[in-house]
């Protein structure tokens, strides 16, 4: 993608700061085959049972014909129109002799169980399934999100301590939108509302939306310990096992992943929706990462009380696959070396100072780590390139004897002087010389003239006769 294209894309993506939509998956719709215990709807021979110690919201969408129907002690159902219940002819070839049919325990599901909610940038992509990957803490509402319990469903969601701190923008139920904790908390007192929300906590409904482009933190950090314990229950109070040599934890998350977390940091200019928006059309739209899974949220690394637009905040984006094996975080780890290269080239663009990052790796027990920052690399080659030329400045002048190192000179000396030493502490022994007589080892050595080798602390004699200087003249 060149500049130009970079450039209609941000103006494209321009505007307020993007919504985040929550909802709640689960229902206790009296069609809904999961609700039933025996994993089936009631025929028209069948006995429908609802225990009587169990308070419930029951939606029916249509007409059904039962044998017979036992009702809770307190509860409700909400007829759709056309919906009604009537009794059955005593034969019915399509059912049989009937059973007794009986509604499942529906006070299971907890508001902080991340498992249970979809999110989604608007209603229409929760409607078509594109739903967002995010951390374990942020796929519970988060205090700038629009909450919805879908229209034509009933639901029962016990939230728990300290749910009662969660702030939510809005939430909707049955068709009805609510945007302040006193128009919520008069429906939570209502029948329906306690039925639909039993538990002490009482999330706060403020109408505030994330006023901040460069994103918000979700909020979620307190309660991060009851959303884990949700969550693991679905898997025995314990991590899945993961394959890759050296798993990861991002911020916010429960378990270790295989993949790659990028951390950015960021200035005033960066906008969290376009570059979302970037990393969706730029990487995720290729086939070859299909099966990638990307989160980009603010963080904050160290739980503190500090402001979410203090230096502790920064933007983490987790990448991973769904491949098995060995092979477990490999297209993960690709596409988070392609981000960086992005970075790289058009970060500054995007207000992206410096990002880090760490993947997982099936060859080595050790996190890799690499960094970028804008203008990082011509720096670097900047540097060697200034050290080339002084190393060689040096070694000009150092042959032109513009300047000497007096520590390099006197250790030069040293090593002379030693080398010397070595060399005149081997004695001359004389040799034989045609022209000249010399006189034999044996014979008694006569006077003559002593010599000396400069540059050493030891002396050697030759003794020899010269035909043109006469000792007795002397």
């Amino acid at each position: 993608m060149n500049t130009i294209q970079i450039l209609l894309l941000l103006l494209f993506l321009g505007g307020p700061v993007g919504a985040i939509y929550k909802r709640w998956i689960p229902n206790t719709n009296f069609e809904n085959v999961s609700n039933w215990a025996e994993q089936r709807l009631p025929c028209s021979q069948d006995k429908v049972v609802f225990a009587s110690n169990k308070k419930v919201s029951v939606f029916v969408e249509s007409a059904h014909s039962l044998k017979s129907l036992y009702l809770p002690l307190d509860g409700e159902f909400i007829l759709s129109p056309g919906a009604r219940f009537m009794a059955a002819s005593d034969e019915d070839p399509t059912c049989g002799e009937g059973s007794p049919v009986n509604f499942g325990d529906v006070d299971l599901y907890q508001w902080l169980d991340p498992t249970l909610w979809q999110s989604a940038s608007s209603v229409d992509e929760l409607e078509n399934g594109k739903f967002f990957f995010a951390m374990d803490t942020e796929c519970v509402p988060c205090q700038h999100d629009d909450v919805i319990f879908s229209s034509q469903t009933s639901f029962r969601v016990h939230v728990q301590e300290p749910a009662s701190e969660i702030q939510l923008k809005s939430i909707s139920v049955l068709g009805q939108k609510f945007t302040s904790t006193a128009e919520f908390g008069e429906y939570l007192a209502s029948h329906t509302g306690k039925l639909q929300f039993p538990g002490p906590g009482k999330p706060q409904v403020t109408n505030t939306k994330c006023q901040d482009k460069t994103g918000c933190l979700c909020g979620n950090d307190k309660a991060q310990q009851e959303i884990c314990s949700a969550l693991l229950k679905h898997s025995g109070n314990k991590c899945p096992e993961v394959t890759c040599a050296n798993p990861l934890k991002p911020v916010g998350h429960c378990c270790s992943i295989c993949g790659a977390i990028i951390s950015l940091q960021y200035t005033s200019e960066f906008d969290l929706e376009k570059y979302r928006s970037r990393l969706i059309h730029t990487f995720l739209n290729l086939a070859k990462y299909s099966e990638v899974k990307l989160a980009i949220s603010k963080v904050q690394p160290l739980a503190s009380a500090m402001d979410e637009r203090s230096l502790g905040s920064k933007i983490q984006v987790v990448c991973v696959d769904e491949k098995n094996g060995a092979s477990d975080g490999t297209n993960a780890i690709q596409l988070g070396h392609d981000i960086m290269d992005d970075i790289q080239k058009h970060g500054r663009m995007f207000g992206i100072t410096k990002a880090e990052i760490d993947f997982s790796t099936g060859t080595s027990s050790s996190t890799q780590k690499g960094s970028l920052s804008a203008g990082t690399m011509a720096g670097i080659i900047m540097g060697i390139v200034l050290g080339l030329m002084l190393l060689g400045l040096g070694f000009f002048l150092y042959r032109k004897d513009a300047f000497r190192c007096s520590g390099l000179q006197v250790f030069w000396s040293m090593q002379n002087a030693s080398r010397l030493e070595e060399t005149a502490s081997v004695q001359s022994e004389g040799f034989c010389n045609p022209i000249y007589e010399t006189t034999p080892k044996n014979e008694e050595a006569k006077p003559g003239p002593k010599t000396e080798s400069k540059g050493t602390s030891s002396s050697s004699e030759v003794h020899f006769f010269n035909p043109l200087f006469d000792s007795n003249d002397v």
